[in-house]
């Protein structure tokens, strides 16, 4: 056999060796259903899940919708989303949802477990995270991935307005769509409720305010779709309506 012939089986052998390699890692970038989780260090640590594979909220993360089939199924939920006018804020007052962060808002995940609903939710979604010395409960340190601007935050307890818990129905908003008239329990519940609750960037937080979907949308295109299908897990979870134009710009977000 030519010394030519042996090179050209030897770059074969490399080649298919390489080419196998690579199907297989793709297929480690497949979530379960086999929809493209997306791209980006959120995506390879595996801190980034789907809501429509967490309809409680509890898995940490808020990864990218991609694929066609994930894209129509958000479409559906979205669809179940019933619509009115957004009323007066007439009344509102953050402590109308209880205290902040209480622990006893009984009826939601992580309710009475010690710990207080803010540090529960970066001990969720935080990597390396430290605690306070004695505590296995207050976070003094961690490294977060902030879904609404893509970017990662070595966060320290030192500047805590770094990293913001944002409500992805905001309260002043669920107010003004009905929970004026709901009890003080419910109302505890949707402000303390892991599904409605992600640690962000304290300036994305900022900016968004009170605002529904229309107004306001994360700087990351690519979870625009994953943060409607949030929004309206919320809202269906609690029975609020929607604008009209929070409808349809949700609904927009995951078109295919």
């Amino acid at each position: 056999m030519s010394h030519r012939t042996l090179c050209t089986r030897g770059k074969r052998a490399v080649l298919t060796v390489a080419v196998a390699a690579a199907l297989v890692a793709g297929c480690d970038d497949l979530e379960p259903g086999g929809s493209s989780a997306g791209s980006g260090p959120d995506v390879a640590d595996g801190r980034a899940v789907s809501p429509l594979a967490n309809p409680d909220g509890t898995k940490p993360g808020l990864g990218a919708l991609t694929s066609e089939a994930d894209k129509a199924n958000a479409r559906k939920l979205v669809d179940k989303l019933t619509v009115k006018g957004r009323g007066p804020k007439t009344g509102y007052e953050r402590d109308k949802f209880g205290y902040a962060w209480t622990d006893t808002a009984d009826g939601v995940p992580l309710a009475r477990n010690g710990c207080d609903t803010r540090n529960d939710l970066l001990k969720l979604h935080g990597q390396d995270v430290e605690f306070r010395r004695g505590s296995d409960c207050v976070v003094v340190s961690m490294d977060l991935y902030d879904p609404y601007t893509g970017k990662h935050i070595a966060w320290k307890k030192a500047k805590a307005t770094e990293v913001q818990i944002d409500h992805v129905v905001p309260l002043s908003y669920a107010w003004q769509m009905g929970a004026s008239r709901w009890s003080k329990e419910k109302r505890q519940q949707l402000a303390n409720d892991v599904l409605n609750l992600l640690p962000v960037s304290g300036s994305a937080n900022s900016a968004k305010r009170d605002s529904g979907p229309a107004s306001w949308l994360p700087p990351n295109k690519a979870i625009r779709c994953s943060y409607a299908v949030r929004f309206a897990q919320v809202a269906l979870k609690y029975d609020l309506a929607v604008t009209a134009a929070d409808r349809a710009t949700t609904l927009k977000q995951c078109q295919g």
